[in-house]
């Protein structure tokens, strides 16, 4: 899978939802996996690799996550400003308004229902998947962008 980079116009667009789980979604989830790990990334959002689905994928310390139709049912009322990266924008970094904790409900790759209470880097990781899949990049939402050059 390729990942797509900013400027791609299915970026931009909330995703679909997942209506049963088939094979081929179980295929998509696997394949993703595969493409995060291989890029180096902590989550992967399905319209990341131009597929209009509402799945996210996150790896937080060892731990692989998996979210069809996932949605933020609570959150932390208190925000925190964290630095944030992006396989889709590359050599950029940016400080990001973030809950400290949420709450994500959703089902997994068995089609399970679960919900999930993330803190931490976790919190972050799933709040910027969710905002991949209603179209939103993390760079809309900083508050200072700055320039990476892996070169020096």
């Amino acid at each position: 899978m390729e990942i797509l980079k900013i400027g791609s116009e299915i970026l931009k667009k909330k995703t679909k939802k997942v209506e049963k789980l088939t094979p081929e979604i179980k295929e998509i989830i696997k394949e993703m996996k595969k493409t995060m790990t291989q890029a180096g990334g902590v989550g992967l959002a399905a319209n990341q690799v131009g597929l209009n689905l509402s799945i996210f994928i996150a790896n937080w310390k060892g731990k692989f996550y998996t979210f069809i139709n996932p949605e933020i049912v609570k959150k932390s009322k208190n925000i925190i400003l964290l630095e944030e990266a992006c396989l889709s924008v590359p050599d950029k970094l940016g400080i990001v308004p973030r809950h400290t904790w949420v709450v994500v409900k959703g089902r997994n790759q068995s089609w399970k229902e679960k919900t999930v209470k993330a803190k931490g880097i976790l919190s972050q990781i799933f709040q910027h998947e969710i905002d991949h899949l209603n179209g939103i990049l993390y760079i809309e939402k900083a508050q200072q962008i700055f320039e990476i050059n892996e070169k020096n």
